[in-house]
């Protein structure tokens, strides 16, 4: 529960040896063992702030997350149907790039069914946003 404290703690027995050692190699080992310390208390304190917020949020919180959620969702959506609608027009190594982004972007598992379902939906509507019909 506590472990930023444990981090921190190393951390200074590690910088007190840094100071009291006799060779610059040694020095810069303690030092960059403090810094390790440090940092890896840095980032356990945030996680458990986040947790102690995550578990105290209030149900207007809550909503207001929701709220961005589902902003954020409209924002995808839209940006995913423009990008539909040019594709066509896009270079081929971009639509690869695309391609294999948003194919990586689920979880592990269901990258391989989902790289599927996005090859035959662009293969289903590759005409659909034809620049030459426009």
């Amino acid at each position: 529960m506590f472990k930023f404290l444990q981090y921190r703690a190393k951390a200074a027995a590690y910088g007190e040896l840094a100071r009291n050692s006799p060779g610059k190699a040694d020095t810069r080992k303690f030092e960059q063992l403090q810094d390790s310390h440090t940092s890896r208390a840095d980032n356990e304190q945030m996680l458990a702030d986040q947790y102690v917020d995550a578990v105290n949020a209030g149900g207007t919180e809550r909503l207001r997350g929701a709220a961005l959620a589902a902003e954020e969702e409209r924002v995808l959506r839209c940006l995913g149907a423009a990008v539909i609608m040019q594709w066509n027009s896009l270079p081929t190594t971009l639509q690869r790039e695309i391609f294999d982004t948003a194919g990586s972007v689920g979880t592990l598992l269901d990258t391989a069914a989902l790289r599927g379902q996005i090859a035959r939906f662009l293969h289903k509507h590759r005409h659909d946003a034809d620049p030459a019909k426009i």
